[in-house]
């Protein structure tokens, strides 16, 4: 892999390893540094790269850097993990914005295919765009879970921003996007026409409420994505202790972690992105994001491999009629957790052919037991008669 790009760890952080307990995370990974260089990714299943970039924020820090973040979570231990973890070091910014976009978008690519899983660290959350395009040459459909307060949608004919990255992702080619869902949005951070917008896309979108409520039913969501974004602005301030926009209400350190495991656990998330950092983070913060990191890790050591044909051919069977559908699902002998069949039609593009199985909660079928068809099972039919 050619990786030269990639600026080491820096040696005053390098120099903290040899103080930490053996047994902490920080003495048991293969780190970047200038010394030996880029680490042997041999049996490597998650590997950390920062992009120090953010000049499409709303606030820029010139100064961006992670080695708080990374100062924490080394010095926490593992579970009972059989992960093996790489940092990797950090992308500098580019002369300009699309050259931070193309070196990202090439590392998250390289490492996919290697089936090792990036775990960015993020100035803008622009650069989703940037880490949803290197699935461009996997052949494959793209779930997009975006966890913000905001859509992010944006107008797609202005430059691409942090607010304005899935606008972008939505018009440009190729068109890999097959579903986007947003978890976790504020009302009233987000216009009517965005929220109307949404509904017309037949994407998902929950409010923060509804997610807190019952955190739980986003496990399905999170099951059906190939990447997964989060934005720190929606965490509330007392839970991160700091940022530029931080704001009263949002998720808190419990919520949030709840949901990075939820993403880890999945089959399907081959990346995910912690996005809209600055450097002035307080010590609750780097703390909160170092533990982000850790239950999405270990989330990725409890993975039971059920996206595959001999595990789908394990699953028990149910089928539901209702009016003038036969709803069909299906249920892991070995983790307890459902799917429902979409019903495709014969002419669909090929690439659909693997979403045909929908994640779902037991809550969907039991509600299919009492004539009611879920939301999502609606939407996604939709989507594919269009």
């Amino acid at each position: 892999m050619d990786f030269d790009f990639l600026r080491p760890v820096s040696s005053d952080l390098l120099d903290e390893i040899s103080d930490l307990d053996k047994q902490a995370i920080g003495a048991n990974m293969r780190i970047h540094s200038s010394q030996a260089g880029i680490p042997d990714l041999e049996g490597i299943q998650v590997a950390i790269v920062g992009v120090r970039e953010n000049r499409r924020s709303a606030q820029v820090d010139e100064f961006l850097h992670f080695d708080n973040i990374r100062s924490s979570f080394y010095s926490l231990f593992p579970g009972n993990w059989h992960i093996k973890i790489a940092d990797l070091g950090d992308i500098d910014k580019g002369a300009e914005v699309e050259d931070t976009y193309f070196a990202l978008q090439n590392i998250v690519a390289q490492l996919v295919k290697k089936d090792i899983i990036p775990l960015i660290l993020g100035g803008g959350q622009d650069l989703i765009y940037a880490q949803y395009r290197a699935y461009d040459t996997l052949d494959q459909m793209v779930n997009l879970v975006n966890i913000d307060s905001k859509f992010d949608l944006g107008d797609a004919d202005n430059p691409i921003s942090n607010k304005s990255f899935v606008g972008k992702i939505v018009v440009n080619k190729p068109y890999n996007l097959f579903n986007y869902s947003s978890v976790g949005y504020q009302t009233y951070f987000n216009s009517q026409n965005e929220i109307e917008l949404m509904e017309r896309l037949f994407f998902d979108a929950y409010r923060l409420g509804e997610v807190t409520s019952n955190i739980s039913d986003i496990e399905p969501i999170m099951r059906d994505a190939n990447l997964v974004g989060l934005d720190l602005g929606a965490i509330n301030a007392s839970s991160i202790g700091g940022g530029y926009h931080i704001s009263p209400n949002g998720f808190d350190g419990k919520e949030i972690c709840a949901l990075a495991r939820y993403a880890g656990i999945s089959d399907k998330v081959s990346s995910f992105g912690i996005y809209e950092y600055f450097s002035d983070y307080q010590p609750l913060g780097n703390m909160l994001v170092a533990q982000i990191l850790w239950y999405f890790i270990e989330g990725v050591n409890y993975r039971t491999n059920e996206n595959t044909i001999s595990a789908k051919n394990d699953f028990i069977k149910y089928q539901v009629p209702i009016d003038d559908e036969v709803l069909v699902f299906f249920k892991s002998p070995v983790s307890g957790r459902w799917w429902i069949e979409i019903p495709f039609l014969g002419n669909v593009n090929t690439k659909l052919k693997r979403h045909t199985l929908l994640p779902c909660s037991e809550g969907d079928y039991l509600e299919a037991c009492n004539q009611i068809i879920p939301e999502r099972w609606y939407k996604a039919k939709r989507k594919n008669e269009i």
